[in-house]
């Protein structure tokens, strides 16, 4: 089948969907040299509104900046427009299987909450999934192995855990976050901090 991977990243959704099986096409407004599938640079909403109906299933990760923690603390007092709404009607119209992926505090239905603990990582990075047209399944919510590594108010903690995203004290090299993510295929420091790990995706693919 095919899938649509929207506001795309590097491609850590797209290599979870292609594990189980899809193939993926991605899409997104920046250019992503590190993408490792079939790649249209493009407005996301604007290229699903016209080439939407080519696809089995659409998988959609809008901009997370205006609902994450980052922006809610340190970053707070920024602006940075919310996609979601306007991605959930698109996505409506489409009227196919549809997933949309944001972060914990985002104003998406609990569908389906991942973490990466479910999946032997080293990160927890919970985010949601929204889906429509089919039912999916949530897996048990592992309890965590302690800390986050990295400084906290001015203490540095060690951790089984990887903090992947900013550049803060102790939060691990890039090495350490793609092994600590499972993404082999981008030393971008950027990308790694904006994606999510290909198991979620891989997880969700499987139950379509």
């Amino acid at each position: 089948m095919l899938l649509l991977d929207l506001y795309s990243g590097c491609g850590g959704a797209a290599m979870g969907y292609h594990r189980a099986g899809f193939t993926v096409v991605g899409v997104d407004i920046n250019p992503q040299p590190d993408y490792p599938f079939e790649f249209v640079q493009a407005d996301a909403l604007e290229y699903l509104e016209q080439y939407g109906h080519l696809y089995d299933v659409v998988h959609a990760s809008p901009p997370c900046q205006s609902s994450s923690a980052l922006t809610k603390g340190t970053n707070k007092g920024r602006e940075y427009v919310d996609l979601i709404p306007d991605t959930r009607a698109a996505l409506a119209r489409h009227g196919g299987k549809t997933i949309m992926e944001n972060v914990q505090g985002s104003d998406l239905r609990r569908d389906v909450l991942l973490c990466g603990e479910m999946f032997g990582l080293q990160v927890i990075r919970h985010r949601y999934f929204e889906v429509e047209n089919f039912t999916p399944e949530q897996p048990e919510h592992i309890a965590h192995r302690g800390r986050v590594k990295g400084y906290r108010h001015g203490v540095n903690y060690e951790g089984y855990y990887y903090a992947v995203y900013g550049d803060g004290g102790g939060k691990g090299s890039v090495s350490e976050w793609k092994q600590a993510m499972a993404i082999d295929w981008t030393d971008n420091k950027k990308s790694l901090a904006e994606a999510i790990p290909p198991a979620y995706t891989e997880y969700i693919g499987s139950l379509l």
